[in-house]
């Protein structure tokens, strides 16, 4: 009796924590997407959940209608132990999986093309270029079309879209702004690409979403969509103001040293060919992506006239 009655107060415990979860979670980030390719993610979550809901709400419907229509106090209810079969219960339990399975595949082909995060976004707008360095434990941002750098803070204006070029400066992480949608690792010695837009202005947080050691709880960055253009270029000039430069190598090394819960930086002057350099130092010493690249081609080119003399 006693070990019956605190299951009972467990059972009462765990529905108020289940509320009280459910209830913080009104606000998830993704479910608030402030941008275009958040708000058709959230639209595919959605779909697919409502896909999946029409198996999952009858067959716990059924479960309890079976279970109050079939309990043993109930003598009207019809014994039938040499059941074994129905045509009609075998077509529904096959035809609507997969009818299901067909519309999910074909929702996804295309959104998957749709959503390729490579694919550039269709604006007016020319779009702001971000590098993104990860770094352990913090995100190093070159803006080359503007010849600056930060640490943990980016800007852009609010319409515009932004091409993000990501690559690590150590293992793979995995880079993610979850209101404005998608999110895509970060590989030393590879460069991605992802291309994303703000609808509408504010501050929105940046997170990695790929476990890499010690300090990957602080490793988290301030997304900051301003109103229009003059807000971005003010921002802009801030950065600029800055005393600090990432002009060497060997300042980029200093900086990419480990280090947990990093404040935000500003450099207002970056060295042009850092992003590539830093690509370039996992592709063999003192290579760059160009003349790595033109050396495959150079060698394939010579193994082919090489087979062709043989010939």
């Amino acid at each position: 009796m006693r070990l019956r009655k605190y299951n009972k107060y467990l059972g009462i415990l765990s529905l108020f924590s289940v509320v009280a979860l459910v209830s913080g979670c009104s606000d998830m980030v993704l479910m608030n997407p402030k941008g275009q390719i958040g708000l058709e993610q959230r639209s595919l979550i959605l779909t697919a959940l409502g896909l999946m809901l029409i198996v999952v709400i009858p067959a716990v419907v059924m479960a309890f209608v079976f279970a109050i229509k079939y309990r043993a106090s109930n003598t009207k209810a019809t014994y039938s132990p040499n059941w074994s079969h129905s045509s009609k219960v075998e077509l529904v339990v096959w035809t609507v999986p997969i009818l299901i399975i067909i519309f999910l595949a074909t929702l996804t082909w295309k959104s998957t093309h749709a959503l390729d995060p490579s694919k550039p976004i269709a604006s007016d707008a020319k779009p702001v270029t971000i590098q993104v360095v990860a770094m352990d434990w913090k995100w190093l941002f070159i803006y080359p079309q503007q010849g600056i750098a930060t640490v943990n803070e980016i800007a852009f204006p609010a319409n515009v879209p932004v091409k993000f070029e990501i690559t690590s400066n150590s293992v793979m992480n995995s880079f993610f702004i979850p209101q404005l949608g998608g999110q895509i690792y970060a590989m030393a010695g590879m460069n991605a690409t992802l291309h994303l837009i703000a609808n509408e202005p504010g501050s929105y947080k940046g997170i990695s979403a790929n476990f890499s050691g010690r300090g990957f709880s602080g490793m988290k960055f301030t997304a900051v969509a301003t109103p229009d253009q003059a807000g971005f270029d003010e921002w802009v000039q801030k950065v600029k103001a800055s005393p600090d430069t990432l002009g060497t190598m060997d300042a980029y090394e200093q900086l990419a040293a480990p280090s947990e819960y990093h404040p935000v930086e500003y450099f207002s002057s970056v060295k042009p060919s850092l992003y590539q350099d830093v690509i370039g130092k996992f592709m063999g010493k003192g290579k760059s992506i160009a003349t790595t690249q033109d050396e495959g081609m150079d060698m394939n080119m010579g193994e082919h006239s090489h087979a062709g003399t043989e010939e």
